[in-house]
């Protein structure tokens, strides 16, 4: 049988408006199934809104809260003080601007709670300024934006981050290998097994796997050779790199990659680092406030206006227009 571990920990989980329903599942599920293993309610939780009305996640399910943040800060300096607050979020993160929950997570941090983020939970947290210095996790797709927001951040493409009181994860099933994490620390790692026995998971995650699919599956691309080259472009937007010096680092003509590229992606690897640069981009004027000019130089474009004519060709409308657009969708949401 695991050991009773530490002392019985108490978790808070807040709400925040389009939340992560599978990341908020996947963080409550492993404390239900480890009182069940264990035969005690060694973990208990409660769910808070900022008025203690109910809060609709980003799939529609609308889930009642126990407690407001007044009722919180009312329970620091009693019994139910918590050992940890998570904030879970999720799409949209963008347009979070609560003031009074951002000095709450900081009353939390300074009191010696410890503090976590699901899914899209880091840019609040970073927004609150618990972030500077510290390793943190968000969603693949919430990265760039985040990191040009927050640059005093160590943002990682990791599935979660632990850094002393500080706990982030990427979301989606990402939250289910950073609770397995934390409940392996309190007990041991048989809990931790019959815990993924129940769950029907064969394996916890390292906290430093991969987020993404690798390129292989994500492309459908098998030779070893182009996916080594793509590697190298998505590592180096910023400042792009010539054919020369990718046909160097891979070990090849510049014929044999053009050649390669067509049979493979059927475009060429210029076409092909372009269409990646302006990816990044989109991320960064749908998730950012930074301008336009900034989004250019952050994506290697040596001008606003060259950035505009290859965004304008690619998604059929300029940047402006994008953005525009993402604020319309957000006041109308």
């Amino acid at each position: 049988m695991p050991t009773l571990g530490k002392n019985k920990r108490s978790f808070v989980f807040f709400m925040v408006p389009d939340f992560s329903m599978i990341a908020f599942s996947m963080a409550i599920e492993p404390l239900r199934l480890a009182n069940r293993m264990l035969g005690i309610d060694h973990y208990k939780w409660r769910l808070t809104s900022h008025d203690g009305q109910p809060v609709t996640a980003s799939n529609g399910v609308q889930v009642a809260a126990n407690t407001s943040l007044a009722d919180e800060r009312r329970s620091l300096s009693g019994e139910n003080r918590p050992t940890m607050v998570f904030v879970c979020s999720g799409s949209n993160v963008e347009r979070f601007n609560n003031k009074s929950v951002l000095a709450w997570l900081r009353e939390q941090h300074n009191r010696g709670i410890a503090i976590g983020g699901l899914c899209t939970g880091a840019h609040i947290l970073a927004m609150a300024g618990l972030l500077s210095g510290k390793r943190c996790a968000i969603h693949w797709e919430n990265l760039p934006g985040f990191a040009e927001a927050f640059p005093k951040a160590n943002v990682f493409a990791d599935l979660y981050e632990i850094d002393g009181t500080i706990h982030t994860c990427a979301g989606g099933t990402a939250a289910l290998d950073m609770m397995l994490s934390l409940i392996g620390d309190d007990h041991d790692e048989t809990l931790v097994n019959r815990i993924c026995e129940m769950a029907l998971t064969d394996r916890v995650r390292n906290a430093h796997d991969r987020q993404r699919l690798p390129l292989r599956a994500r492309l459908g691309v098998q030779n070893g050779k182009v996916l080594s080259i793509i590697e190298l472009m998505e590592a180096n937007l910023s400042e792009p790199l010539s054919l020369i010096e990718i046909a160097d680092d891979a070990g090849l003509s510049r014929r044999q990659i053009e050649r390669l590229f067509r049979q493979e992606m059927g475009r060429s690897p210029a076409r092909y680092y372009l269409e990646i640069r302006l990816d990044r981009a989109r991320h960064l004027l749908i998730q950012s406030p930074m301008p336009v000019v900034e989004v250019a130089v952050a994506c290697g474009f040596v001008s606003a206006s060259h950035f505009s004519k290859c965004y304008r060709e690619l998604y059929n409308r300029s940047p402006q227009q994008e953005r525009a657009e993402r604020k319309q969708y957000l006041t109308a949401a």
